[in-house]
């Protein structure tokens, strides 16, 4: 039913700056909440920021004032554009979607989270 495919991931030196983006598709379906979760070797995976259908947006506070997602709801995608990058940022980053909808708004499944494959970010000090 969902499918989230990142890209924009790579390779840069502290300080500087990446833009990741997720288009998403869900069928008939809309989605309420999308956003990103990125996780380290031997670490649990955690939210970055993610935004809902009305633009309401919540960030990790490691992630606040360098980070800023933004949906467009037309191209159903989800960009995160991180500045100021740090080491501590290196991680897997996924995209994440949950609440489904009916185009009419009926509740579909809610609970649910779905994943894209993620996309590496390492950045180098």
């Amino acid at each position: 039913q969902v499918q989230l495919v990142e890209s924009g991931g790579g390779l840069v030196q502290a300080g500087g700056s990446l833009r990741l983006s997720c288009a998403a598709s869900a069928g008939e379906f809309k989605l309420n909440t999308l956003g990103w979760y990125r996780q380290s070797e031997g670490k649990q995976r955690e939210l970055v920021a993610n935004v809902n259908s009305v633009g309401l947006t919540k960030y990790a506070d490691s992630v606040k004032g360098r980070f800023t997602i933004s949906r467009d709801n037309a191209k159903n995608t989800v960009s995160l554009q991180m500045n100021s990058l740090k080491p501590d940022d290196t991680a897997v980053y996924y995209c994440h979607a949950e609440g489904l909808y009916s185009a009419d708004g009926d509740v579909v499944t809610w609970g649910v989270p779905y994943w894209g494959r993620g996309t590496q970010v390492t950045v180098s000090s």
